[in-house]
């Protein structure tokens, strides 16, 4: 594939920024500035630097990110920033999509990726795909309101209760919740409704991908084959 293009597809511009940007030298290949953008190159673990920063060619963008208080899964967010902001412009450039949405005061793992078939295979309530939130409620927890978890509550405007896949408490007020839905403010209306109340929510782990300790909150990460493997396999 010719330079421009890859540089166009990885999400750096504009064809004619992509040409800019190789013609002013400020593209390497395998170490070597390249000025010609029809330079064609072999895809497979291809790395190249823009203005001395890596980045390997990637069909499809996969990352996770610790996602802070105070920041909406929205292009356009109303109230808040928006976690867009928060990764590289080429990413954003790319057409990231988050794979289900958090709100704005919910910390935690969040995915994203151009990949339309992965975001539909994790959001698509058939998959059922579980998820694990820490809630820090404003009561202490009791074995009343866990087996009402567990058992199942009913939410409004649902016809049937809804039960956690798992729940656990880890502490007086900290409670290890998980959930195979994603439904609007789901584990906070099922906390409401077992008679207490969530007051911080914290998602820590969806399918078998666990957020890791070292990605401190407002940080990314690509998704790298074990990753993506641990996720598939949750």
């Amino acid at each position: 594939m010719d330079l421009e293009s890859i540089l166009f597809r990885q999400g750096f511009g504009s064809r004619r920024q992509c040409r800019a940007l190789i013609e002013q030298g400020r593209v390497a290949v395998a170490g070597s500035v390249c000025k010609n953008a029809d330079a064609a190159f072999a895809l497979d673990d291809l790395t190249f630097d823009v203005d001395g920063t890596a980045w390997r060619y990637r069909e499809h963008a996969y990352v996770m990110l610790n996602k802070p208080a105070g920041y909406e899964c929205s292009r356009e967010p109303q109230h808040h920033l928006s976690v867009f902001g928060l990764l590289p412009a080429q990413l954003a450039a790319r057409g990231v999509q988050c794979v289900g949405r958090l709100d704005e005061d919910t910390t935690g793992l969040l995915l994203l990726s151009d990949d339309g078939q992965f975001v539909h295979a994790y959001t698509s309530p058939k998959r059922k795909v579980p998820k694990t939130y820490w809630a820090t409620t404003r009561h202490a927890l009791d074995e009343r309101q866990l087996t009402a978890l567990s058992d199942g509550v009913l939410l409004h405007g649902e016809k049937a209760p809804i039960a956690a896949a798992a729940v656990r408490m880890r502490d007086e007020k900290l409670l290890e919740i998980t959930v195979n839905e994603g439904k609007y403010h789901q584990v906070k209306r099922m906390i409401a409704a077992a008679g207490n109340r969530c007051e911080a929510l914290h998602r820590e782990r969806i399918g078998g991908l666990a957020l890791p300790p070292s990605l401190t909150p407002g940080t990314w990460q690509w998704l790298d084959d074990e990753a993506l493997q641990a996720l598939r396999g949750g």
